[in-house]
């Protein structure tokens, strides 16, 4: 297996979770986001992925993008440890847990969207303080009612065990510690981030761990 991947990426960081829990071997090509203007922009990343977006897996002659994809992809090929409940409800409430971050905070955050909002005339004070904060903080507070007032919310997002929605969480936590986003109103965002953070398998994926880290 090939992850095509950066140390500060949020959705690398997902996928690298997820490989850590399967306990999978990979090697990793670095796609550095800021050196060069953005290698992903380069002629020869575009030809692995035309999206020009991290992470890409390489594995069994196929290609796939997208870190939830990715994700699921290592769950249904290697099945143990689950990332899933079986349960079609509380699979459902894995989901949306982790869609809300990965598809309604993280995006409207990325680097991608700063970088436009940079060149659009903002200050990186105004885009932290006024436009990356507010989405954090409107997130997660919709994310800490619903943890906290969930019998199904346990040691993790759900029950005793990391899901897919703590896969997602980890990395979202990690870019407000990194933006210095308060999260003092978040308790049990702040429990379950620190509850994986203890598991060897979240540890060894954290930016701060890889070789190409800044």
């Amino acid at each position: 297996m090939k992850l095509y991947d950066y140390a500060y990426s949020s959705a690398g960081y997902r996928a690298r979770i997820a490989l850590n829990l399967k306990g999978l071997k990979y090697e990793r090509s670095v796609v550095n986001l800021i050196k060069d203007g953005g290698q992903q922009h380069s002629a020869a990343y575009k030809a692995v992925n035309p999206q020009e977006l991290i992470p890409t897996l390489e594995t069994d002659g196929r290609v796939i993008g997208q870190s939830l994809a990715i994700v699921e992809y290592l769950d249904e090929t290697y099945p143990t440890p689950p990332l899933l409940p079986s349960y079609p409800a509380e699979k459902a409430r894995v989901r949306q847990i982790a869609y809300e971050i990965a598809c309604d905070i993280h995006p409207i955050n990325n680097q991608r969207v700063r970088q436009h909002l940079k060149a659009l005339g903002h200050s990186e004070e105004e885009i932290l303080s006024k436009w990356y904060a507010h989405w954090i903080a409107i997130g997660f507070a919709a994310l800490e009612t619903q943890l906290s007032g969930s019998k199904e919310t346990g040691q993790f997002c759900h029950g005793d065990t990391p899901t897919l929605a703590d896969i997602c969480l980890v990395p979202q936590m990690a870019n407000a510690y990194r933006f210095k986003v308060p999260v003092d109103a978040f308790p049990t965002l702040v429990r379950i981030d620190a509850a994986c953070r203890a598991l060897p398998a979240f540890a060894a994926a954290a930016p701060e761990k890889q070789p190409d880290a800044a």
